[in-house]
């Protein structure tokens, strides 16, 4: 991996970008897709142990495929949450269990599902020497095919076929042992972030109501934005003590599954534009919100840098649109507590790092010329931010680029002031 991150001098080794982000009071090309989420699941089918991607419109038409169970399925609640608005998810499944089998053929994944498929075989009526073998899953026909005998039998989607058996007729074979496997630990969990460190999104979720595990996921995010220079946010449930910028504490028990609303939290968050905020958007998922507060302890809790919901009328809302960062330092100011700021500085960190990993870094000599050409894409790549009313008051002519201490290396300073969505009136009537 290419170095990244902040820095506080010029003495850097690995090649890559280092941007800080800083407040102006005390600092002396094109966008990234947004609405992509990381997330590990407990599943009970599906790859084991590594990431796989499933977009919105994929999981609308293959999810018995791909997770086991139909989009309209119970277990599947925490993934409708999540591509109720999220575009594509980094999934990855933490546990790995034991396959289920039959005399015919072996489930392609471990898991308790794999218990619900069931071979039939039968005689082909037009041809007497080959067999009809058909595959059913809760019942229903996932894969036929007629061959003379079982090396001839093509694997699916759903089971690897057993070359060597021998074929008779059978009304219905149901698989059996599959299971989910073992209690999830700690180190599942760190195998998971390990395994996404390489791949891009803008939400990390973090389901698990283990503080040792929360700990473990802010820790890792501390570390990809301020050290490795990723740039992303993680969502976890009822961790407001993790005071930083990029960690966003969802507040709110959900009725059926007391963390599940991190779900919901995750697909809003990565999906909602840098010109956007989530701020009074309205909860259209299914779980049953808890919000029994009053407004004295809303008011608490955003001071805590808890993310709620609250009910308007007959609806539930989010209050704000806040991280846990409630510290105020002379780098990052109250300004840094607000998910839309952190999603336009996000945005500008990875798209200009993209831009000079992709275009600059180990191509473009670091002369005047070399040096004249990054500044005006950066120039460019600002005023296309303001255009989309992300940032305001940009000033070319502020932006510098400008040969660093090292031959290799150059010193960028990009000035921008991200503009938030309005969020309090203030208003005199003047009565005459």
């Amino acid at each position: 991996m290419l170095g990244g991150g902040n820095f506080k001098t010029q003495n850097k080794v690995f090649p890559g970008a280092y941007i800080n982000f800083i407040n102006r009071a005390t600092s002396g090309v094109s966008f990234g897709d947004r609405g992509v989420a990381a997330i590990p699941m407990i599943l009970s089918w599906g790859p084991e142990k590594e990431i796989f991607e499933v977009t919105a419109e994929e999981f609308q038409y293959n999810s018995k495929e791909i997770f086991g169970y139909s989009v309209e399925d119970a277990a599947m609640l925490p993934v409708r949450e999540l591509f109720q608005n999220m575009k594509k998810g980094i999934f990855y499944r933490l546990n790995a269990g034991n396959h289920a089998f039959c005399d015919y053929g072996t489930a392609k994944y471990s898991g308790k599902r794999g218990n619900n498929l069931m071979a039939v075989i039968s005689k082909n009526v037009d041809d007497n020497s080959k067999y009809n073998v058909s595959i059913l899953f809760d019942g229903k026909e996932i894969d036929a095919q007629t061959v003379s005998k079982s090396a001839e039998l093509k694997d699916n989607n759903y089971v690897i076929f057993k070359k060597d058996a021998t074929l008779a007729e059978t009304a219905g074979l149901p698989f059996a042992g599959g299971s989910d496997g073992n209690e999830i630990t700690g180190e599942d969990y760190s195998e998971f972030l390990h395994a996404i460190e390489s791949s891009s999104y803008q939400i990390l979720c973090c389901p698990s109501q283990d503080d040792n595990v929360k700990a473990l996921f802010a820790a890792f995010t501390r570390r990809m934005r301020d050290d490795v220079g990723v740039k992303f946010q993680t969502v976890l449930h009822q961790y407001s003590k993790a005071d930083h910028e990029g960690i966003i504490s969802v507040e709110n028990e959900a009725k059926e599954n007391t963390p599940g609303l991190v779900y919901w939290v995750t697909g809003a968050e990565a999906a909602c534009d840098i010109n956007k905020t989530v701020e009074n958007k309205k909860y259209d998922g299914e779980y049953t919100v808890k919000v029994p507060y009053t407004q004295l302890q809303l008011a608490d809790a955003m001071k805590a840098g808890k993310f709620l919901l609250h009910k308007v009328g007959s609806e539930i809302r989010v209050l704000t649109d806040i991280n846990t960062l409630v510290t105020d330092t002379d780098e990052k100011g109250e300004d840094f507590s607000n998910n839309q700021t952190i999603r336009v500085l996000d945005q500008i960190g990875n798209d200009i790092a993209g831009l000079f990993h992709s275009r600059y870094l180990g191509k473009m000599p670091n002369d005047n010329a070399g040096r004249i050409s990054l500044w005006n894409d950066i120039v460019t790549y600002g005023k296309q931010m303001a255009v989309l009313r992300a940032i305001e008051d940009f000033d070319a002519k502020a932006v510098t680029v400008d040969k660093g201490e090292g031959k290799r290396s150059v010193l960028v300073n990009f000035p921008v002031q991200p503009i938030n969505c309005m969020s309090i009136l203030y208003m005199t009537v003047v009565v005459s």
